[in-house]
């Protein structure tokens, strides 16, 4: 079992590795790929503080500063937190790309999961310069507690964790059916609305937060945020900490149950 482990872990360290070095490789395609990030926070962050300014200062208990702290981590749990797009599983049904993935040894949800731990490397270190930019531009109202700087990491790489085994799960669609634009559009939809990447979903209507409890989307992404930022109490850190474990345990039993019965119906195609 120990040997079996530490295989597994030499093989997640050196697909990082290839990925880190990978990336590296491609830097001004990742520095605009980073530029095209950064540009959606910043349409948010100016709307909300003009909104902010015409109601006296403060919306919904985010002043301008507040909201300069909620966006700017915002492009950094954006970074951190891009898995696999199920469109991916798509592409490698139609172009043949599976077929040679089963014949590997270890499950492609390992290739995927250690290449995208490896990126964010590169990912953050591209970040970093831009987020201290943002920072002396904006000044951002950021005052978390010790405890809330050490939960910050925890929530980030469990929210990264959420978003990839969910995504992985919804991509197994694509046994079924290539025709899954409309179910994946849908579902971006939806994690835009209720994750806390188009607004903190404490502006949002009260129903609105209920279903946003019960589904995945702000665990992977406004829940972090709001950690780094101070507006969670260390009881509500630990039930979102609660929230992500559920929701990964239940994204990957879902795709251990659909992985099986979509091997059953796969057929080779592509070239």
């Amino acid at each position: 079992m120990f040997a079996r482990a530490r295989d597994y872990t030499d093989f997640y360290l050196v697909t990082a590795k290839t990925a880190i070095i990978e990336h590296f490789q491609y830097r001004l395609a990742n520095v605009m790929f980073l530029i095209h990030l950064i540009i959606e926070p910043l349409i948010y962050l100016i709307v909300w503080t003009n909104v902010a300014e015409s109601q006296g200062g403060e919306v919904g208990g985010y002043t301008a500063s507040a909201f300069a702290a909620y966006y700017i981590v915002w492009t950094l749990v954006r970074q951190f937190n891009l898995s696999l797009s199920p469109f991916s599983f798509e592409w490698r049904i139609k172009n043949g790309r599976l077929g040679g993935e089963l014949l590997r040894p270890i499950h492609p949800i390992h290739y995927d999961l250690g290449f995208f731990l490896g990126i964010k490397v590169p990912y953050v270190a591209y970040w970093l310069p831009a987020g201290i930019l943002l920072w002396l531009v904006f000044r951002p109202d950021i005052q978390p507690t010790w405890g809330q700087l050490a939960a910050f990491p925890v929530a980030l790489m469990l929210g990264f964790v959420v978003r990839f085994s969910i995504m992985w799960a919804l991509g197994l669609i694509t046994f079924w059916t290539t025709r899954v634009s409309a179910i994946f559009e849908l579902f971006f939809t939806l994690e835009l609305l209720l994750s806390g990447r188009l607004v903190p979903l404490s502006l949002m209507p009260e129903w609105a937060q209920g279903i946003a409890n019960w589904l995945p989307f702000q665990w992977a992404f406004g829940f972090p945020i709001e950690v780094l930022i101070g507006r969670l109490t260390t009881e509500q850190i630990w039930q979102g900490f609660g929230a992500q474990l559920l929701w990964i345990l239940a994204s990957f039993t879902i795709v251990n149950l659909v992985w099986k019965q979509g091997l059953k119906r796969f057929t080779a195609v592509g070239g």
